[in-house]
């Protein structure tokens, strides 16, 4: 379970959120919307442990995560605006390099099946660089395929999709919450992913415990 606690953030003098707490079980999806400089990536970010908030705190199986890191960032996917990409290195190259680095073992066939199933193929063995910034974010993407961390953390997956590669992700997204899986995302696209019955929570409205 990921528990949020009073979460406040600042940036420099300028005040984000405040008054912000949630818990996300097994099998939950949590849509964070809100106007732009609001404060959803930092949100995110701090949900990560990549920021620290200025009040309250994140939980992790009742833990906080400032006493886990090592722990919590292996059950934790998070994928921001930035691809995460080496230009110079080709779509699968890029693939098992992150599978890798998360510690897990993947088979090159692998890889290159899930580059395929998010349509590239005939691109898995270019450079990213000369990828469009579609077919790179669909590179991205593709760890969500191979990745068994249960709590996946996504900021703005749908940009950049084209309709195909929009259901795509919405089936992987929805498959990995009916096995159990946590998912914390944003979007400003309207998704059918986002119109169920899905916990919500909106930055920037007093009504909503934030500012």
């Amino acid at each position: 379970m990921l528990e949020v606690h009073n979460l406040q953030c600042t940036r420099g003098d300028r005040h984000l959120f405040s008054g912000v707490g949630f818990t996300l079980s097994e099998g939950e999806l949590l849509h964070l919307h809100g106007h732009n400089g609001s404060g959803k990536t930092t949100l995110m970010r701090t949900l990560c442990g990549l920021v620290a908030p200025t009040e309250g705190e994140v939980r992790w199986k009742g833990e906080p995560i400032s006493r886990q890191r090592d722990e919590y960032a292996a059950e934790l996917l998070y994928l921001g605006h930035k691809n995460g990409l080496k230009d110079d290195l080709t779509g699968i190259e890029n693939l098992l390099v992150a599978c890798r680095l998360s510690g897990m073992r993947v088979k090159e066939a692998q890889a290159w099946d899930v580059l395929e199933r998010m349509g590239l193929r005939g691109h898995e063995d270019l450079p990213a660089r000369v990828l469009s910034q579609g077919q790179q974010k669909r590179v991205a993407l593709a760890r969500l395929m191979l990745n068994k961390a249960p709590l996946w953390i996504l900021d703005e997956p749908f940009v950049g999709l084209d309709v195909a590669a929009v259901a795509l992700l919405e089936e992987v997204v929805a498959s990995h919450v009916a096995a159990g899986g946590l998912v914390v995302l944003t979007t400003h696209q309207e998704v059918a992913l986002t119109s169920g019955k899905v916990k919500k929570l909106r930055l920037g409205w007093k009504e909503d415990g934030c500012v």
